[in-house]
C-alpha cells in the first residue's frame, strides 16, 4: 500500500460513497462478518471496499485484533462526519413522519436508576396511551459525561446530571462552533444526607463535624470511591470516610435503612424508594453546587420527528413527576 505522504487527497467527485457505508458498518460493529450481514454483502465484497478506501486514505482504518477490528486513529477522527453524513443524507431522501399510533419504533435511553424511578411510570403511560407499538430500553448511565455513548450511538437520549459537558457546550455557543449535542433542562434536584431513622444523628440537626466523622456509603456510577460530595468538602479543607461504594440508588436507601452508615441521595428519589417511612432525611451541613438533571442529544437526532416526539414525552413525564 502506498505511504501516507505519497497519497493525492480523494477526488470526492469520484469516490464511491458506498465504501464509506461499509466503513461506517465496519466501524460500528468491528466485525467484517457482522457488517457484510447487516450490509446484505459477503465478507470478501467487505474486505474489497475496505482495501479501494485504504488506498484512497492512504490509511489502514481498521487492523485486526482479537476476535474483532481495531480502529486506527485516523479512523476515529473521520468516523463521526462519516456517521453523521450518512444519517443526514438518508434523512434527505427518506421522508421522516413519525405518527406515534402508528409506529413501532424502539428507543434505548442512559439514567440512572433514581432518575427512571421519576421519569419512566410517566413515559410508560404515554406509551400505552399514544403510542403502543413503541418499546423503550433503560440502560445504566455509567458516566456523568455521556456523549460518547450518543456519538457511537449506543442510546438515543442521556437523562441525568452532567456537570462538566453543559458549561462545555455552552462555551462551544458562545464561541461560535458548532454545537454537536443539545441538552434540555427537565428539573432541578437537591441532595439530602440520608440515614436510618434511629441513626445516633437522627435526632438533632447535623453538624459538618459530625458529617465527617461518620462512616459513608457513596453511590458511583464509575465505582471511583470519590464524588461531587468530596469535591465539595475538598473545598473546604475537609473529607469524609467512605467505606461503602454502590452503583445504585436504590441499592443505597436498602442498605441505610438496616446500618448505620450515611449517605446522600437526591430528596425527590427518597419518596419512590418504597422504605422512606424508615428513612431520615438531614440537610447538607455544607453548601454544594446545584444538581440539574438535563436530556443530552446529538445533532444529527435533533430534528427526527421521532427524537423529537421522545424527547418532549420524557418532558411530560418530568413534569408529571414533579408537579404531582
Amino acid at each position: 500500500m502506498p505511504s501516507q505522504q505519497s497519497v493525492r487527497p480523494p477526488n470526492f467527485r469520484t469516490l464511491d460513497l458506498n465504501l464509506l457505508r461499509v466503513f461506517d458498518e465496519v466501524m460500528a460493529e468491528r466485525s467484517l462478518t457482522r457488517a457484510a450481514r447487516n450490509l446484505a454483502l459477503t465478507q470478501p465484497a467487505v474486505s474489497n471496499a475496505l482495501r479501494r478506501l485504504r488506498e484512497t486514505l492512504g490509511d489502514e482504518l481498521v487492523q485486526r485484533s482479537g476476535q474483532g477490528m481495531a480502529p486506527t486513529p485516523r479512523a476515529l477522527v473521520i468516523w463521526p462526519a462519516v456517521r453523521e453524513a450518512l444519517g443526514q443524507l438518508q434523512a434527505a431522501l427518506i421522508p421522516d413522519e413519525f405518527v406515534p399510533g402508528q409506529a413501532t419504533s424502539s428507543f434505548v435511553l442512559a439514567m440512572a436508576d433514581a432518575t427512571a424511578a421519576e421519569l419512566i411510570p410517566g413515559l410508560s403511560d404515554t406509551l400505552e396511551q399514544e403510542a403502543p407499538g413503541v418499546s423503550l430500553r433503560v440502560v445504566p448511565l455509567s458516566t456523568r459525561d455521556p456523549r460518547q455513548l450518543l456519538e457511537t450511538q449506543a442510546c438515543d437520549l442521556a437523562v441525568g446530571h452532567f456537570p462538566s459537558v453543559l458549561p462545555d457546550l455552552t462555551a462551544k455557543a458562545q464561541n461560535g462552533e458548532t454545537m454537536p449535542f443539545f441538552f434540555q433542562r427537565l428539573y432541578d434536584g437537591e441532595y439530602v444526607c440520608v440515614m436510618r431513622k434511629d441513626h445516633p444523628l437522627a435526632g438533632g440537626r447535623l453538624s459538618l463535624d459530625d458529617f465527617c466523622a461518620a462512616r459513608h456509603m457513596l453511590v458511583s456510577f464509575s465505582g471511583r470511591p470519590y464524588g461531587f460530595i468530596d469535591e465539595s468538602l475538598a473545598a473546604l479543607g475537609r473529607e469524609r470516610r467512605v467505606v461503602l461504594t454502590v452503583n445504585q440508588f436504590f441499592t443505597a436507601g436498602q442498605v441505610v435503612a438496616h446500618s448505620n452508615l450515611l449517605t446522600v441521595l437526591p430528596r425527590h428519589f427518597v419518596r419512590v424508594t418504597g422504605i422512606a417511612r424508615q428513612l431520615v432525611l438531614q440537610p447538607l451541613p455544607f453548601a454544594v453546587s446545584p444538581v440539574h438533571v438535563d436530556s443530552l442529544w446529538h445533532r444529527r437526532s435533533d430534528r427526527l420527528s421521532a427524537h423529537v416526539w421522545l424527547r418532549r414525552a420524557v418532558l411530560r413525564a418530568a413534569e408529571k413527576a414533579f408537579t404531582a
